[in-house]
């Protein structure tokens, strides 16, 4: 949106300097309007021209705005515009008057008690000519909570929104007094449950009134299942964090961003123990887990399994949420899947990535995959993320929306499968399920040609923003489980 220039303003500032003229008055009046009008701001005015010619009629009045819907008591600022016969614009003197509530001199109109229909009128002093709107002052005779149910685990989160039904039917948003009977609310309306399972109530009330409605929350204790599921490995699990015990150290990275991305308790699945990543405005990089498997070619790379298995084929799920009023889109990095390749450096002969979309996909997540290697199977990338010399394999767009304002605050179970080709064949597979339904899939492909010294052996699970996020918020990891067949939600 364009601002205004310096330039501009000393013209609005001139014009309270024209004394006698009306309109200026309207003006200046409006610059000094006290900030606790319940409603509408000034409109904006014609420009000042030069005073009629001599023998110059009144055409026309143009009174803005044409109408007005107010509450009781509320305030509404009405402008003029005007015409002459020689087609000049100046501002006659006029008379205002209203036939209920009060008007002042310079146009501003205040409500009275009583709903109703009423006229504001704008009539020049030394002539017939009026122009007319009319102003209809309405009470609230309701007031809505949406939603007016909803079910939430212990530790979840949802956002409440209050409007009042007017006399009139219109409906607009109301300032109300947040409280909860259980679990706790901001001032702006954002509930979290508590620990305890229970039916609860959302309270609003409106702001100087006694108005009140109330939602009704239903909180569910957290799931054995899935709050401490590592303690009972399914057939196929290669890896398992739950986050209700501390393993951290298992992982051969572990970046916390600062101390912003933390094993916390209560803001797991259920209220169990989950990773919170807390974004400040503008913050790029919310911390990472990083996770070595089987085979690998250095040291560094420390596997948390046995450290022998190349693995052709692994399924990876984790459980991930996002607040209420969460806004951005995916956030872009969600978790990869790499082979390392090389002794020296941290070259990948294969890289598959599971990401947010771009543009108008944001609010939906991606596939990418590539390859590292020549047709062949000869390595060509020559350290982490180069992808200069990657090759590039088509990436597949999902359809399920997770991050846009409707669907955030809930989790999602999203589980992604690499498979990589055997040697000299294009048959290799990358896809990605959201709570168990294929959100996006890639057939015939050639991860890295006949290369085999290294199957999979890494997994990234990550938060980075490569703009920033636009606002403070949070999103939570839980439930990570990696896996050689799938894993289901």
């Amino acid at each position: 949106m364009p601002f205004f220039t310096e330039s501009s303003r000393p013209a609005a500032r001139s014009l309270c300097g024209l004394i006698g003229l009306v309109l200026a008055l309207q003006a200046c009046a409006d610059s000094q309007a006290p900030s606790s009008e319940p409603v509408s701001q000034a409109l904006p005015v014609n420009a000042v021209s030069a005073p009629p010619a001599a023998g110059s009629t009144l055409s026309s009045l143009i009174l803005t705005p044409a109408g007005a819907s107010l509450h009781i008591g509320a305030g509404q600022q009405f402008a003029v515009a005007a015409r002459w016969s020689d087609g000049s614009t100046s501002v006659p003197a006029l008379t205002w008057s209203a036939t209920g509530g009060t008007i002042t001199t310079t146009g501003f109109y205040r409500g009275g008690s009583l709903k109703g229909t009423y006229r504001v009128i704008a009539s020049q002093q030394s002539g017939s000519t009026a122009d007319t709107s009319v102003v209809t002052l309405t009470t609230m005779t309701k007031l809505n909570v949406a939603p007016a149910t909803v079910g939430l685990a212990a530790g979840a989160s949802a956002q409440f929104t209050a409007s009042g039904t007017r006399s009139d039917g219109s409906v607009d948003p109301q300032p109300v007094t947040w409280s909860a009977t259980g679990g706790t609310i901001t001032s702006g309306g954002l509930y979290t449950a508590g620990s305890a399972a229970g039916t609860f109530r959302v309270i609003a009330v409106n702001q100087g009134g006694s108005m009140a409605d109330s939602s009704i929350v239903t909180v569910t204790a957290a799931s054995g299942t899935l709050a401490n599921e590592c303690a009972a490995p399914q057939a196929g699990w290669v890896w398992c964090d739950d986050f209700e015990q501390d393993r951290l150290s298992r992982y051969f990275e572990v970046d916390n961003a600062g101390g912003t991305f933390t094993r916390t308790s209560g803001v797991g699945n259920g209220g169990s123990f989950g990773m919170r990543i807390k974004w400040a405005a503008g913050q790029q990089n919310g911390g990472s887990l990083h996770l070595a498997l089987g085979k690998t070619p250095q040291g560094y790379f420390k596997p948390a399994d046995a450290g022998t298995a190349n693995y052709r084929e692994l399924y990876w799920r984790m459980y991930v949420r996002h607040q209420a009023g969460w806004t951005g889109g995916g956030g872009d990095k969600l978790s990869r899947a790499f082979v390392f390749a090389s002794s020296s450096t941290w070259a990948q002969a294969a890289a598959g990535h599971v990401w947010s979309g771009m543009g108008s996909n944001a609010n939906h997540l991606e596939i990418d995959p590539y390859r590292g290697t020549d047709a062949a199977g000869n390595l060509v990338t020559t350290g982490f993320n180069d992808f200069a010399h990657f090759s590039y394999l088509g990436a597949a767009e999902g359809k399920i929306q997770l991050f846009d304002a409707s669907h955030v605050g809930q989790w999602y179970c999203v589980e992604a499968h690499m498979r990589l080709n055997d040697a000299g064949q294009a048959n290799g597979a990358f896809d990605v399920w959201v709570n168990g339904q294929l959100d996006a899939s890639r057939t015939g492909l050639n991860w890295l040609g006949s290369f085999s010294s290294f199957g999979i052996n890494a997994l990234f699970f990550e938060n980075f923003w490569n703009a920033g996020s636009p606002k403070a918020q949070e999103r939570y990891f839980d439930n990570i489980v990696v896996s050689t067949s799938r894993i289901g939600c």
